[in-house]
């Protein structure tokens, strides 16, 4: 298993942790365990935990609730899909409401794109800050990790994607998402760039259909996956698309071999840990069932898999 050398980061410990040992990632039901949950918890193949907007009802609660997941299992990575904009589980109570990423990259555009120009300036501080306050906000809380930033460019194409992507523009998202890390880090908090190699090219929405890009790898490579090379030493963790690139490969992302080792790791360089994208979606159903996509996951070079509605029918995914 590769291994990352941000060791120095206050969570990353926790990522390293849990991949060492235990490769599930699950959800819980409710605002508190309930004994199915506990049970699961306490299985040897369950590394993490996600929580998802139905397990917060104030900051008493999940802080609560964290430190009940943690006397159980020590060890466990307690994760949250919480980027801002109208992905963010936490609102309330003492949470900051934090813009979609796009209103950073329009707050860069506004001097046209000039790194030194104060739109750009105000941009890449604003993008520190809000990685600083998401990481502090969950941390304090007992969160250990956010799937977060987006690095996937916005081609205009893609709903689900939308305003969670900072810019059409590789080199603008790249910059700014850096500043977004650089935040977390201060905050004490790793970080998961998502969704490899890029999901803002297709119209398909990943958690109820199974997107296809029909792009050559040689344009894939010089756009979508640029974030993914220029951040590939500062990146903690990944998330693959279940998005096909037939021209690649007829998998999606999360379950290719060709995407995550030869590619990713190989090409890119990248050394932290790969997270799956959420199993029960759609897009991860060419996999077959849940069992047999985890391991066509961790087959095909994810050090964690991620299933996010076996608590509860008709649950959410992760994004």
């Amino acid at each position: 298993m590769a291994k990352t050398s941000r060791k120095n980061s206050p969570s990353n410990a926790s990522v390293q942790e849990a991949i060492g040992h235990a490769p599930v990632v699950l959800d819980i039901e409710g605002l508190s365990l309930n004994a199915d949950d506990r049970r699961r918890l306490k299985h040897p193949l369950t590394g993490g935990l996600i929580l998802f907007g139905r397990n917060w009802q104030s900051r008493a609660q999940v802080t609560q609730l964290c430190a009940e997941i943690k006397s159980i299992r020590p060890d466990v990575l307690i994760c949250v899909d919480h980027e801002g904009g109208r992905v963010q589980r936490f609102r309330t109570d003492g949470f900051t409401h934090l813009p979609p990423m796009r209103a950073l990259g329009e707050m860069w555009m506004k001097d046209g794109k000039k790194p030194e120009g104060h739109g750009a300036m105000a941009a890449m501080d604003s993008a520190s800050a809000c990685g600083y306050v998401l990481a502090s906000e969950l941390r304090a809380c007992g969160v250990d990790l956010s799937f977060t930033p987006v690095l996937d460019l916005d081609w205009g194409e893609s709903a689900v994607i939308g305003d969670r992507a900072f810019s059409g523009d590789a080199r603008v998202a790249t910059t700014l998402a850096r500043a977004v890390m650089q935040g977390l880090l201060h905050g004490g908090m790793a970080n998961c760039g998502k969704h490899f190699p890029g999901h803002g090219h297709v119209a398909a929405d990943s958690h109820v259909a199974v997107p296809v890009d029909k792009r050559s790898l040689k344009a894939i490579m010089a756009d979508d996956a640029k974030p993914y090379e220029w951040l590939s030493t500062v990146l903690t963790s990944v998330m693959p698309a279940h998005v096909i690139y037939p021209k690649v490969d007829s998998l999606p992302a999360g379950f290719s071999p060709r995407w995550l080792q030869d590619i990713l790791r190989g090409q890119l360089g990248f050394t932290g840990a790969i997270f799956s994208d959420d199993l029960s979606m759609e897009g991860a159903s060419v996999a077959g069932s849940h069992t047999q996509g985890a391991i066509a996951a961790l087959n095909a070079g994810c050090d964690m898999v991620l299933l996010c509605n076996q608590s509860i029918k008709g649950g959410q995914a992760v994004d």
